[in-house]
């Protein structure tokens, strides 16, 4: 028997920079096959890295003179701050580089498409474009000696080779490029700086060097499923509402438009079917949407992926504090519940490997996803999506429920009983506890149905953290 549910798809409660927006679906059916396959997968591994590891600091940002934490230089001088910044890559050298442990440690946790970060908005490049020397393969780079100096290729080769989708960040600002920051002025905030209705020549070349490298991307570095363009700031002055304007900094009157149309149609020209992830800019080049470091507090009625750190910041940290095991597992249920996909972002060291507790926590996550990935995969969120304690699932023909159990902190053992009064059942079906067998007795009370846990499942549940209920319909 089929139970037909109605999926909840309601605004968000948070402060989402302009989410209200409509959505544009893609017409094309490649795009929308992909975007349902990537809507199965559910759980991404991201990494930050860059010759700004070695310092252990906010990616990229302590190059602009905005007056924000983030900005941070501790009152060092800006001008020598900079230029010692941009002598990174003379001694970035991560002789520990070695993607096919990151590759089998994220698919153990139960991910299943990467996000790598080939270039942020200091412009160095992770890999080996053309068009820049100031990239990991540039000759002032002791690691581009190495034979895996192009760390972009084999960070895709590595994860795909595992089964992982492939997907390449790239930040449309350069501030290291000089059709972007001009050195004949000042760089007063994030955004370029020169007026490129009076020196369109200028931005027209910075257009064409955008296009170049990530043409770079999707054709010299495999197949690729994702491109998630950063910088939402770059965009055409038709997108800039008032909502964008309040976002707390200064975007310039003339826009700053690279000709998305021009990247998406050589993207997917090279790529047909790649999801094209311009992140705020909201249109037909935003496929999926990505709320970062926080969840929606509800459903959304688009695609969407919280974008997330495992540890504080998005770069590695020599003092980094790590998420729970218990914390990431139940945001990645609450996120999947609501209809989204988790990217956890997790930064290499300056030597090329990840901290010890990153490998354990994804281990942890691991342990718990290898008992209950069923109601992760290849779910849909089902109405009311959560009551109490109890987060929803459902598989997209509606024959199996997942009933998803918050484990407090201080919580060993589960409840002698689970109580839902919002969902009925019909008398035929069947509950057991993933990684258990065991049939278990439930019974309708009023509109909903309760749960009978028996004691030797109370003190010895099959996983930690979140316990799951399969309905079987």
């Amino acid at each position: 028997m089929r139970l037909f549910v109605t999926l909840l798809f309601l605004a968000s409660g948070l402060n989402l920079p302009a989410q209200n927006e409509a959505y544009v679906p893609d017409p094309d059916p490649l795009v929308q096959q992909n975007l349902e396959h990537w809507q199965d997968i559910k759980f991404g591994f991201m990494m930050h890295w860059g010759a700004y590891s070695q310092w252990g600091v906010v990616e990229s940002w302590s190059l602009c003179s905005e007056d924000q934490p983030w900005c941070s230089r501790n009152g060092a001088d800006y001008t020598d701050y900079v230029r010692r910044y941009e002598d990174l890559p003379k001694t970035f050298n991560p002789t520990r580089f070695a993607p096919e442990k990151w590759a089998a440690a994220a698919w153990d946790a139960g991910m299943r498409y990467v996000v790598f970060t080939t270039k942020h908005h200091d412009g160095f490049c992770m890999f080996d474009s053309r068009y820049t020397d100031y990239k990991i393969t540039g000759k002032d780079c002791p690691f581009s000696k190495n034979p895996k100096a192009d760390v972009s290729k084999f960070i895709f080769d590595a994860f795909r080779k595992k089964g992982f989708r492939t997907g390449a960040y790239f930040s449309k600002p350069d501030w290291h490029c000089e059709d972007y920051w001009a050195p004949e002025w000042a760089t007063p905030d994030r955004c370029n700086n020169y007026d490129i209705r009076k020196h369109p020549a200028r931005w027209q070349r910075f257009e064409d060097f955008t296009y170049n490298q990530i043409e770079e991307l999707m054709t010299g570095y495999g197949k690729m499923d994702i491109l998630w363009l950063d910088g939402g700031w770059v965009r055409p002055d038709s997108t800039i509402t008032e909502e964008v304007r309040s976002w707390g900094y200064n975007l310039p009157a003339w826009g700053q438009d690279i000709d998305m149309s021009r990247i998406a149609r050589m993207a997917r020209k090279n790529q047909p079917g790649i999801l094209v992830v311009d992140r705020s800019v909201h249109g037909p080049y935003e496929n999926y949407r990505t709320p970062e470091q926080q969840v929606p507090g509800k459903t959304l009625p688009y695609p969407w992926e919280t974008c997330m750190t495992m540890a504080g910041g998005w770069s590695y940290s020599f003092d980094p504090q790590y998420k729970s095991a218990r914390q990431l597992v139940q945001t990645l249920v609450d996120i999947v519940a609501k209809g989204g996909n988790f990217l956890l972002n997790v930064a290499p060291g300056p030597d090329g490997e990840l901290d010890s507790l990153a490998y354990q926590r994804l281990r942890e996550i691991g342990s718990w996803m290898k008992v209950n990935d069923q109601a992760i995969y290849g779910t849909r969120p089902l109405a009311p999506y959560k009551e109490g304690k109890v987060c929803l699932t459902q598989k997209k023909d509606g024959k199996k429920l997942y009933l998803l159990y918050l484990a407090d902190e201080n919580e060993p053992s589960m409840p002698s009983r689970i109580w839902l009064s919002g969902l009925s059942l019909p008398p035929s079906a069947r509950i057991r506890m993933l990684g258990d067998n065991t049939g278990l007795a439930w019974e309708r009370v009023g509109k909903g149905f309760m749960v009978q846990i028996p004691e030797a499942l109370q003190k010895k549940p099959a996983s930690e953290w979140v316990w799951v209920l399969e309905v079987s319909l």
